[in-house]
């Protein structure tokens, strides 16, 4: 494809291509507001000297705790120019989730939104922190857009304290003209990234990312859609959050960076998803299975015209082959699989020229290398038989500041550094992966990967907790529920699931909090202690049964 990287350049310097070549393309059109790749650039530029100015500097961690705006991809995109590293994580996580996080990675400046402003303001004098830049969803809309909104009780506003740490995103951009310092970047080593993912152990492990590491994706993405999507007349339509790294890769790979202008929504409701894709023909769709059915069961599903979609890809859990076959009836539409982990990036997506199985995790990327092992042995087993998944690449970077979880999750065989996936997959006879099962502490529940021990963790801070076992149930709308099974210390009175659901609620996000608690006397252990969680998953299956 024309616009294609070099594995030695930065990941903006795509978007930046385009804005050289056609400045007044459309790269987002939000809320109705279409921005073009130069005045995005200008915005960008004109951010990244306002955080110099602040203070930040080269390698300097930034967290962006907003949802899905042009602001997201404003602060990203500036953080990286000045030679610093984004943090990006999700808007909805609570005091307890971005403390953790501030102090792993020593960010000192934050992006959030008016509305989570009360969360940064609780945790800074227990952070390193030392700056909050705050915005709201309108705040690059239209005076008379953001003064019909408030009006009508549509646009969702926070308090801010306004102090000298704290600075108004408006303001920046206003009062700093795109004069950008020289920072030297070397893309093979300089992180474009961290981002945080469940723990087995209990806590969020941050993964770092190179821009040579980013790109190496990018590029794989143009090989599989040459040919299919164009550059400049396809519209693409994000609705997945931009700090999981399947909606930021895809977006960057099929649509920024090839000049295909990107529809992006703050929040999904599938009414608006539905009107979106109708009124702006959208070609484009990238989704996880809860939300195809979530479309399919919408009451008003046939007041929509859907028949400009071209290409539709799920990730993020197995795509029910019932959901597969209703959306294809509906729209005449296969959908494609895309795969892949916060440790490796984007892994494998399926080819576009044939009709994907919907149990399929696609074709392994070109710079993406796979090996299917016994888990016990490690040794590799023949094609077409059950193993777990490892993958390999020279971008693959160890966990930050765990050296431990680095030490659990890597393995080296033949003198190569392999991640182990935790997912037990087969290798068809066509070179597809095609997936059995997941390791047992991760739950997918509405298409996040939930870590099963980070709850566990969590409900055994209670006083009154002994010990916690937590697994996914099967539900056909979310993937799995989540339950927890929990044995109380034996002095304990009084305490019910309600108390313990309620101390969740507090200390994490909203799709991490338990359906249901079962109380017990006590969890199934190994002879060396280990809490053997998938005896309970099988328990729930038979229950199920």
């Amino acid at each position: 494809m024309k616009g294609i990287y070099s594995i030695e350049e930065e990941v903006i310097t795509g978007f930046e291509r385009i804005a050289d070549n056609f400045p007044e393309k459309v790269a987002l059109i939000y809320l109705g507001e279409k921005f073009t790749y130069s005045y995005l650039r200008d915005l960008i530029y004109r951010f990244a000297t306002a955080l110099y100015d602040l203070g930040v500097r080269d390698n300097d961690k930034v967290m962006i705790y907003i949802p899905n705006c042009p602001q997201w991809l404003i602060a990203y995109f500036a953080i990286q120019k000045i030679g610093a590293v984004p943090v990006p994580t999700s808007p909805i996580y609570t005091p307890y989730e971005i403390s953790y996080q501030l102090n792993d990675c020593g960010a000192e400046t934050v992006i959030c939104q008016d509305t989570n402003f009360g969360y940064v303001d609780e945790v800074f004098p227990r952070t390193p922190l030392k700056r909050a830049i705050v915005t709201n969803l309108v705040d690059l809309l239209p005076r008379w857009k953001k003064t019909i909104g408030w009006i009508f009780d549509r646009v969702p506003r926070g308090v801010v304290q306004k102090g000298e740490k704290v600075y108004l995103f408006n303001d920046l951009i206003r009062k700093y003209s795109p004069a950008l310092p020289a920072v030297d970047i070397n893309p093979r080593e300089h992180l474009a990234y961290i981002l945080y993912t469940g723990g087995t152990t209990g806590v969020p492990k941050g993964v770092p990312g190179s821009h040579s590491g980013m790109v190496s994706y990018i590029r794989d993405y143009y090989q599989v859609i040459e040919g299919h999507v164009s550059e400049g007349n396809d519209i693409f339509l994000l609705v997945n959050p931009l700090f999981h790294i399947m909606a930021k890769g895809m977006f960057m790979g099929v649509a920024l960076t090839l000049g295909n202008p990107t529809v992006i929504m703050p929040m999904p409701n599938v009414d608006a998803i539905l009107e979106a894709i109708q009124r702006y023909k959208v070609t484009m769709l990238l989704g996880v299975p809860t939300l195809y059915r979530m479309i399919l069961e919408n009451e008003r599903l046939d007041m929509y015209n859907l028949s400009p979609l071209k290409y539709c890809w799920s990730g993020g859990d197995v795509l029910p082959e019932e959901v597969f076959n209703r959306f294809k009836e509906l729209t005449g539409r296969s959908i494609f699989q895309v795969y892949g982990s916060t440790e490796v990036g984007h892994l494998s997506l399926s080819h576009m020229d044939e009709e994907p199985a919907p149990k399929s995790l696609g074709f392994p990327f070109s710079t993406r290398k796979v090996r299917i092992v016994d888990p016990d042995t490690l040794l590799e087993v023949p094609r077409g038989e059950v193993g777990e998944l490892l993958v390999t690449s020279e971008f693959i970077m160890n966990y930050w500041n765990k050296p431990e979880e680095t030490v659990d999750s890597f393995v080296e065989l033949d003198a190569t550094r392999w991640y182990k996936m935790g997912d037990f997959v087969r290798m068809n006879e066509k070179g597809e992966l095609e997936y059995v099962d997941r390791r047992a502490d991760v739950i997918k529940h509405k298409g996040f990967r939930v870590s099963a021990s980070e709850i566990e963790a969590i409900l055994q801070d209670h006083e009154a907790v002994i010990g916690a076992c937590v697994v996914g149930v099967a539900d056909a709308k979310v993937g799995e529920r989540i339950k927890a099974i929990v044995v109380l210390k034996e002095d304990a009175r009084g305490v019910g699931a309600s108390e313990l659901i309620a101390w969740c609620r507090e200390r994490l996000a909203a799709y991490k909090i338990p359906q249901y608690i079962e109380f017990r006397d006590m969890l199934p252990k190994s002879k060396v202690g280990k809490l053997l969680r998938r005896e309970i998953r099988d328990e729930e299956r038979r229950r199920q049964a």
